[in-house]
């Protein structure tokens, strides 16, 4: 057998040596990379517990139910009734003045506004009254059960609208009567037959109503 040449070996040798350093080094456990330090984590900031929360909101509600709500001031008439009793009010005269006069006139003034009634400090004006004298009367005639009080608010201010209840009495109704010059008045009664006087067969008082029917149309 012939020999190898010798620089053919050389060679193997030098690819066998280059193939075991390769083995060996992939055998080697590769160093573990070193972990990153973490950052510190910033501290959250210290938010207020809810129950501290509510609590505030708890006094706040209690402090505002506390304020006590602003008086509303009282009306001259009210104070008047705080002052006298209702017989006193009921029985309230006026100096130097005709109370039933000063009554029906009153009454006649807020007859001519029935439906809606009228401020009583227009009456007031009409009949030249002070407020504290036309407050006094319109509590005597509320208690006497001729009108009745309204209360209202009239430019900011409270006051009172004044309605009718007993109308005032009117004679233009009876004043064309026949039986107030009537000859036979005296004679005459529902139970008389004809031909005594009555007003069941009297022509007078038959002719008086047509008139008075003929002017109301």
């Amino acid at each position: 057998m012939k020999k190898k040449p010798i620089k053919e070996s050389d060679e193997i040798k030098k690819e066998l040596a280059e193939l075991r350093a390769q083995l060996e080094s992939q055998s080697k456990p590769k160093p573990k990379a070193a972990k990153k330090e973490a950052k510190p984590k910033a501290a959250k900031k210290e938010a207020k517990p809810k129950a501290a929360k509510k609590e505030a909101k708890s006094k706040a509600k209690a402090i505002k139910k506390v304020e006590p709500e602003p008086e509303i001031p009282k009306t001259m008439e009210e104070e008047l009734e705080d002052q006298y009793s209702d017989e006193e009010l009921r029985n309230f005269r006026i100096e130097k003045k005709d109370m039933e006069q000063l009554t029906n006139r009153v009454c006649e003034i807020l007859a001519e506004h029935a439906e809606d009634g009228m401020l009583q400090s227009d009456v007031w004006k009409r009949l030249k009254l002070t407020n504290r004298d036309g407050s006094r009367l319109s509590l005597r005639l509320e208690r006497r059960g001729m009108i009745t009080r309204e209360k209202i608010l009239q430019n900011g201010r409270w006051t009172y609208r004044l309605i009718i209840e007993q109308m005032p009495i009117s004679l233009e109704s009876i004043q064309n009567a026949p039986c107030l010059t009537c000859p036979v008045e005296q004679k005459c009664n529902v139970d008389n037959v004809y031909p005594e006087p009555s007003p069941k067969h009297c022509e007078l008082i038959e002719e008086w109503v047509i008139i008075e029917s003929k002017k109301k149309k």
